[in-house]
């Protein structure tokens, strides 16, 4: 905590063919505008370094980007699966459980999510148009601050009760999902296919995932910027 801040460690995002990290403004400017300082690390998986940002930050979100490494979850890939990072698999999840054991809040936003699922023992689609029969298009065209399908929210849970609707309009810009939820995790909204667009893990103060983007709409969705609001407060530990 920073002046009644609470710090923020931002996954990276990785460029591999540029050799760079970077970072989209969304998920900085989203965590400021809800109070949050947020921060980027390197990308690395020495845990004397993991360790130094878990011991110093108040709350961790997991970022998209590539899709996640079946190696994760146990299977091998598809032709159809996405670049994958192992260097950010490897970051994340550390980061996660690591983050977990302490009982730092944790906000996993699509690959986000899907990562946090995968870590756990659940298992991901790896590419959803060949894999999951739907009318819904999980791959949306830009502008990304709107909403294309909407998602049920599980009665009773914490995302419900945070945003008292039993319907959310929200964006999407994914081709993976989740098959299977793992064992340790709780559904918070379905899609209308069927497929699970959030969870959370109970018994810890604050472990959401969440399959959209709300760093991309927190501008023009209240609930959005609600989701964002939550996870600061349980960073502050409100």
């Amino acid at each position: 905590m920073f002046q009644g801040r609470p710090v923020i460690v931002v996954t990276t995002l990785y460029d591999r063919a540029r050799e760079s990290y970077w970072m989209l403004p969304g998920y900085m400017e989203g965590l400021e505008e809800a109070g949050a300082i947020p921060l980027m690390p390197l990308l690395t998986q020495k845990p004397e370094v993991l360790n130094y940002f878990l011991d110093q930050c108040d709350g961790i979100l997991l970022t998209g980007g590539h899709d996640v490494s079946p190696a994760v979850y146990g299977r091998e890939p598809t032709p159809q699966c996405g670049e994958t990072c192992p260097e950010r698999d490897g970051m994340d999840v550390a980061f996660l459980k690591g983050a977990v054991e302490r009982d730092l809040p944790v906000l996993g936003i699509c690959r986000g999510f899907q990562l946090m699922n995968a870590a756990y023992g659940g298992v991901l689609y790896q590419d959803l148009p060949t894999e999951l029969s739907s009318q819904i298009s999980h791959r949306m065209e830009p502008p990304y601050d709107r909403a294309v399908h909407t998602v049920r929210l599980e009665e009773g849970s914490p995302l419900r009760q945070l945003l008292g609707t039993e319907e959310l309009g929200v964006n999407s810009r994914h081709h993976q999902g989740v098959r299977e939820l793992a064992p340790c995790m709780r559904p918070m909204a379905w899609a209308e296919d069927g497929l699970v667009e959030a969870c959370w893990m109970p018994g810890k103060r604050f472990v959401w995932g969440v399959q959209w983007h709300p760093e991309h709409a927190y501008r023009s969705s209240p609930e959005n910027r609600q989701i964002l609001e939550a996870f600061v407060a349980a960073a502050k530990g409100q």
